[in-house]
C-alpha cells in the first residue's frame, strides 16, 4: 500500500508528489557552529536553557560571534530536514537531516535589536558527537515559525513511518 495522498491520479501531470515535497523558505544570518562537542558536553545541554547559557559563554569567550555577518542565507524547512544556502541558492552552506537534529530552540538574542536566534543542535549518524549551529532570524515570529514548521515536518516524517 503506497502512502501517496493523490487520489485524482488522472490529473498528475508529473506534479503528483509536489505536496510532499513542500519546503518553507526563510532569510537567516548564520552565527556560527561548536562543531564536535564531546559526549560529556553533549550531555550538559539537554534542556533549551541549558543550550542558550552554552551559547551565551561561547559568545562571551569569542566562540561564537554576537552579531552575525551581514550576509543572508536561505534555510528551507521540509520533512527531510534543513538546508541553508547562499540567497541566490547557488552553494550550499549546510544540509542538516532531520534525523540528525536532536533539539532546536529560538530565543531573543537579549541584545535589544529585537532579532532571535535560532540553535540547532545536531548529531553525527553513529549519534557519538554533537554540533550547535547558530542562525539568526529576523524576528522571534519567525524563529517560532521555523521552529513549528520543523516540528511539523518531525509529526509528517513520524506518521509516515506508521
Amino acid at each position: 500500500r503506497s502512502s501517496d495522498l493523490d487520489t485524482d491520479s488522472t490529473k498528475s501531470s508529473g506534479q503528483s508528489n509536489s505536496h510532499s515535497e513542500t519546503c518553507a523558505e526563510f532569510r537567516v544570518k548564520y552565527v556560527g557552529a561548536i562543531e564536535k562537542l564531546t559526549p560529556e558536553e553533549s550531555r550538559h545541554l539537554q534542556g533549551p536553557l541549558d543550550l542558550i547559557n552554552y551559547i551565551d559563554v561561547a559568545q562571551q569567550d569569542g566562540k561564537l560571534p554576537f552579531v552575525p555577518p551581514e550576509e543572508e542565507f536561505i534555510m528551507g524547512v521540509s520533512k527531510y530536514g534543513i538546508k541553508v544556502a547562499t540567497s541566490d541558492q547557488y552553494d550550499v552552506l549546510h544540509r542538516h537531516a532531520l534525523y540528525l537534529i536532536v533539539r532546536m530552540i529560538c530565543y531573543d538574542d537579549g541584545l535589544m535589536t529585537g532579532k532571535s536566534l535560532l540553535a540547532l543542535k545536531t548529531t553525527d549518524p553513529r549519534h557519538e558527537e554533537c554540533s550547535l549551529w547558530v542562525y539568526q532570524c529576523n524576528s522571534l515570529e519567525q524563529a517560532q515559525t521555523i521552529c513549528k514548521v520543523l516540528s511539523a515536518a518531525f509529526d509528517s516524517v513520524l506518521s509516515d513511518k506508521s
